[in-house]
């Protein structure tokens, strides 16, 4: 018996992740500025639109990783 999309739909979970979460928090709070997240399995890729806000966001790569409390790597990019 085959399932409908709504039903398949309704027990998805499409929250974003923690780690998400917070670096887009901290990028709006720090930067006033929006990024995109994507999660991999050993990397978390932070895309930005402007050579200066990732120049700035490098000098807090740091307290972003002591934030989210993950041992994956960080890296910008630039979209």
């Amino acid at each position: 018996m085959t399932d409908s999309i709504a039903d398949l739909l309704s027990k998805r979970d499409f929250e974003e992740p923690p780690e998400v979460r917070i670096i887009k928090e901290f990028i709006r709070k720090r930067f006033d500025a929006d990024a995109a997240v994507s999660l991999q399995q050993q990397q978390i890729i932070i895309a930005v639109n402007s050579s200066a806000l990732a120049g700035a966001l490098r000098m807090d790569l740091h307290e972003l990783q002591r934030l989210c409390t993950t041992d994956k790597k960080l890296l910008i990019r630039i979209r």
